[in-house]
């Protein structure tokens, strides 16, 4: 079956449901796809820079793995492109996605109207994992030389596009 649009997923639900580990053994949600997400630092690591960009969500909400996985494919490729070396860049994903998401999969095929209203609220069957995200949070940060703001500016607009929440850019030295 083909996977939901975002937009089924992006509105936060009432409490998380995540992978338990209790002290004595670990208690798995059982068929959690592996998250596409695997590297979340790329660049210098352990490096003070001058300037940091973050990319802020504006409201509350989730943020699926595969997008999270686009978006910091799409901001480190053009960073790598622009950059004179990896010297010059740091950029880390600021969030994990540990909250699984279920789907009670329906009948889609011609001639199922009649079967496709299903359980009400059922429970459904693990599909993937999102990253819970607050309003205000830093999703990815961006630590650069000053030669390259408007090079990673450019890199989260990119990266925000691929973000099913609305987001803005702040720039911090560091300083602050």
């Amino acid at each position: 079956m083909p996977k939901r649009p975002g937009h089924c997923y992006s509105k936060l639900e009432p409490r998380p449901y995540v992978k338990k580990k209790t002290r004595k053994k670990k208690e798995l949600v059982r068929g959690v796809p592996d998250s596409k997400i695997q590297v979340f630092e790329m660049g210098a690591k352990g490096v003070k820079f001058p300037v940091y960009v973050h990319l802020v969500a504006k409201e509350a909400g989730q943020i699926r793995h595969f997008a999270l996985e686009a978006a910091r494919v799409s901001a480190n490729r053009l960073l790598e492109k622009q950059a004179v070396s990896k010297e010059s860049y740091h950029l880390k994903v600021r969030v994990y996605p540990h909250h699984v998401l279920r789907e009670n999969k329906m009948m889609a095929f011609a001639g199922a109207d009649r079967l496709q209203d299903g359980m009400r609220r059922a429970f459904g069957k693990p599909i993937g994992t999102a990253a819970r995200v607050r309003a205000n949070q830093e999703i990815i940060t961006i630590g650069v030389v000053p030669q390259l703001l408007e090079t990673a500016k450019l890199a989260l607009k990119r990266a925000a596009a691929k973000i099913p929440l609305p987001c803005s850019i702040v720039v911090t030295s560091s300083n602050d």
